[in-house]
């Protein structure tokens, strides 16, 4: 593996910095505190590209490889976790989705909308008794003929309140469980459509999310992706490329609260010198430059496996449990570095510490990233896949 970025790699990380720096930065606290949606810094990241950078420009996308998608997700997630997160999940699951396994009538309503930014999309999987289990779907999708009839609850829904599309995983048909599951794309002025609340969240709060009910609502069937029966194979295939955009952001929280701390750990001083030069202090700072730079790692590999057309469901979940226990772990550690500072919102770092939980629960709970990474080890499958052996088309 080539460990050097591109020239436009870089430029795309540099871009994603500086708007980071100057855009997001400004406000963060006060969206944040007040729950209050980011619409004009959605609305700019639509116009930087960063809302469908991985979509072939024939559709309006950027055209742009998954390692570039990595670099700005991270560099994003450093400031503003509300930000990344509905940039991840309209990249990840709903314009690569589409693109992917989309009809070309599907692929040209919807992509170019979705990629300015016109348009946001929510993927709307998890359900009150269906959350890590998706196979166990209740939300029903009927053949009608010449459309389907939804009905159901889905909830914890980012974008939520704000989506113009909704990717709705429902069964069509009991008796064949997991293989009669289907994805419809609906649109969200569809009547029969009522959201709830938007939740009052521990982090990302600025980001809306909420349950979304279903009530006889007409999907036509051209709205459906792929053959009948796809949809659970749709989710899973979705939600291991989207594993990569959330291990980019709990990536992003783990660097943004280590630069924090390194860099306070310079301006304050205690018992007559900077605290950096205490060992206590210095040896937080090596462990957590090492455990970033080795999440790092795999998710830059992750990314590069996918752009190689190699299979990285190992690769995706290896990921996003080690970048997310690094963000969780590394967020803490900044916060008790800047000790009484920590605690208060003006430093950023208990912001960051809060919007890091989430990354060890969604898309896919650290613990279901463990049975997945269990079940490939015992299987002997764990060198195949990682060691680039064999080019596994994903």
């Amino acid at each position: 593996m080539d460990f050097q970025l591109n020239e436009e790699q870089l430029a795309v990380k540099e871009a994603a910095r500086d708007f980071a720096q100057q855009e997001l930065k400004p406000g963060v606290i006060e969206r944040d505190n007040k729950m209050i949606f980011p619409t004009e810094q959605v609305r700019k990241m639509g116009e930087l590209g960063f809302l469908g950078m991985m979509v072939s420009p024939e559709y309006g996308g950027g055209g742009m490889d998954t390692m570039s998608y990595v670099l700005a997700m991270e560099e994003i997630s450093k400031v503003d976790n509300s930000c990344s997160v509905i940039m991840s999940v309209n990249n990840s699951l709903i314009c690569w989705g589409i693109e992917k396994f989309g009809s070309e009538a599907q692929k040209r309503k919807y992509l170019p909308k979705l990629t300015s930014g016109e348009w946001i999309g929510s993927f709307c999987l998890s359900e009150p008794e269906a959350g890590s289990d998706a196979t166990s779907q209740t939300t029903t999708a009927i053949d009608m003929g010449d459309h389907y009839l939804l009905n159901g609850t889905k909830n914890w829904i980012t974008n939520g309140t704000t989506s113009a599309v909704h990717l709705v995983v429902a069964q069509s048909n009991v008796e064949l469980k997991h293989k009669g599951i289907n994805v419809l794309i609906v649109e969200a002025d569809s009547e029969g459509i009522a959201l709830g609340a938007k939740e009052d969240k521990l982090g990302i709060r600025s980001s809306d999310t909420c349950s979304i009910m279903y009530n006889n609502v007409k999907v036509p069937k051209e709205n459906r992706i792929g053959d009948d029966g796809f949809g659970f194979k749709f989710a899973m295939k979705v939600l291991s490329g989207g594993r990569i955009g959330i291990a980019a952001q709990a990536l992003g929280i783990a660097a943004g609260s280590y630069e924090l701390a390194l860099a306070y750990s310079h301006e304050r001083n205690a018992f007559g010198k900077p605290i950096n030069q205490h060992q206590a202090i210095a040896f937080k700072l090596a462990d957590m430059a090492t455990d970033i730079e080795a999440a790092r790692l795999l998710v830059y590999r992750s990314a590069w496996m996918k752009d190689q057309g190699m299979n990285f469901d190992l690769s995706s979940s290896m990921a996003k449990l080690a970048a997310s226990d690094a963000a969780m772990k590394h967020s803490v550690e900044a916060v008790q570095i800047h000790g009484g500072y920590g605690f208060v919102k003006e430093y950023h770092v208990e912001r960051l510490m809060r919007d890091a939980k989430i990354t060890q629960i969604y898309e896919g709970t650290s613990e279901i990233q463990k049975v997945v990474i269990s079940r490939s080890v015992i299987k002997g499958e764990t060198q195949v896949q990682l060691s680039g052996n064999k080019l596994q088309k994903a």
